[in-house]
């Protein structure tokens, strides 16, 4: 089958359906076609809260309802080819489609490290497939013994997860000194690390698996220190890496972070070819050297950029670099991350000050699910400006990071964050005498 499409969308993800749904705003009398490769997709975020969260996994299915509404096609196939000189697409069931524009959605792969016996069964890499995913939490719920391979966001959210299972002994490994190490600094590292203990998980750090033990399925594990661990099932949490053999079989180029090279505007160098999300390289906010953030956040961001600009570009909608912010959720504990860290700022060779906070997150705090609030926050010594924040706490932790993130994207000061006006309530916010961000940035400026 020959096929001509206006704007075909390659992938099904975060990024893939905000492409559409976007495209079809700005450009609704252009036709929309979005290739998935997976039947059944899942929204990403959710994966680890399929174990026990969700009374159903299939909870967590990526519903596409959004784009037959908007009147976007969907099909079920896999590109193999993309021929740039045709404009042009082919798929393992023998289509072609013609496109006038073209998006690269195709997301991530996870890392399958080179350990011997990682492909016995019993091992699960994280695929965002449904099907896929319904057979792991089985298999997992049966479980006595389950190890988890990586201690950043995927590692520590599984592991809280699976700990709630009655029955299963959860082990979490990681390689370097302390979790989430890339995201946070050590103080915030340690709250999750003392969370997780308090519910049983048993995490060694500072080590690699070195084998995979068993027969033809999982049976342990042996540490490179020689110690061994008997369990039944592995989840590999380490990371992923971009999905870009389809765009660079045709000639596109590709960052040293190995993802897919784009301009402000998400263009590839081929400027009817537009790449977003996991697929996409990064460029981090302040340094603009490669990153290799993957969020679904970040993804949705770059996708209402493609989304708008496919035709005509729209001046405010460049894309300025990656601010990074995450956000995680371990038993009540909730932290987040945006920007730099304090280790990540200096070794950048950055001159920064410090402000600290801790405070009650309502007020006054012996008030019903009250939680404390530990913020830090990182500026350039010289001009003030926010380079980063963490904080960890309860619910309302979740937003604050997200005020963070705009005030290293607008580039705020300390003195405006000093002089912050908010909205207050005693069930909703800490007292407006003892705003957490106010206190951090008052705390910096004693440090100037």
């Amino acid at each position: 089958m020959n096929r001509k499409i206006d704007i075909l969308i390659v992938g099904l993800g975060p990024a893939g359906m905000v492409s559409a749904i976007t495209a079809k705003k700005y450009y609704p009398d252009k036709s929309i076609l979005v290739i998935k490769n997976v039947a059944n997709g899942c929204i990403p975020c959710g994966i680890p809260y399929m174990f026990s969260s969700l009374k159903n996994p299939q909870d967590n299915i990526l519903r596409t309802s959004a784009l037959l509404k908007s009147n976007i096609e969907v099909v079920v196939d896999e590109v193999s080819e993309i021929n740039r000189d045709r404009r042009s697409v082919s798929t393992k069931k023998g289509d072609e489609y013609i496109y006038e524009k073209l998006i690269l959605a195709t997301g991530s792969l996870p890392v399958i490290p080179k350990i011997p016996g990682v492909d016995k069964e019993g091992v699960y890499p994280i695929y965002k497939d449904m099907d896929y995913l319904k057979t792991c939490v089985e298999e997992i719920k049966k479980a006595k013994s389950v190890l988890i391979i990586g201690g950043g966001f995927i590692g520590i959210e599984f592991a809280d997860e699976i700990s709630r299972i009655a029955g299963v002994n959860v082990h979490l490994v990681e390689m370097l000194p302390r979790l989430l190490a890339n995201s946070f600094d050590q103080e915030f590292s340690l709250l999750v690390e003392k969370k997780l203990k308090s519910k049983g998980v048993n995490i060694i750090l500072n080590t690699r698996v070195v084998e995979i033990t068993g027969d033809r399925k999982v049976e342990g594990v042996r540490f490179e220190n020689g110690a061994r661990l008997e369990v039944n099932n592995i989840i590999l949490g380490i990371g992923a890496v971009p999905n870009t053999k389809l765009a660079a079989d045709s000639g596109l180029d590709l960052g040293k972070g190995r993802g897919i090279w784009t301009d402000e505007y998400m263009r590839t160098v081929d400027p009817d070819i537009f790449a977003v999300g996991d697929c996409a390289g990064k460029r981090d906010f302040f340094t603009r050297k490669d990153a290799t953030v993957m969020l679904a956040s970040t993804a949705t961001a770059e996708a209402r950029i493609a989304g708008a600009n496919l035709y005509q570009l729209k001046v405010v909608r460049e894309n300025k670099g990656t601010i990074a912010i995450y956000s995680t959720y371990v038993d009540g504990l909730v932290l987040g991350s945006a920007g730099l860290t304090e280790s990540a700022a200096k070794k950048e060779g950055f001159e920064i000050i410090i402000g600290q906070a801790e405070v009650v997150d309502k007020h006054p705090g012996n008030l019903p699910s009250a939680n404390r609030i530990k913020m830090k926050l990182i500026f350039s010594k010289q001009s003030g400006i926010i380079m980063g924040g963490q904080v960890a706490g309860g619910m309302s932790a979740g937003e604050i990071i997200n005020i963070i993130g705009m005030a290293i994207q607008k580039r705020v000061s300390l003195t405006e964050l000093e002089t912050l006006q908010m909205a207050t309530h005693p069930y909703l916010t800490s007292a407006p005498t003892m705003y957490p961000i106010v206190l951090a940035a008052q705390s910096a400026l004693s440090n100037m």
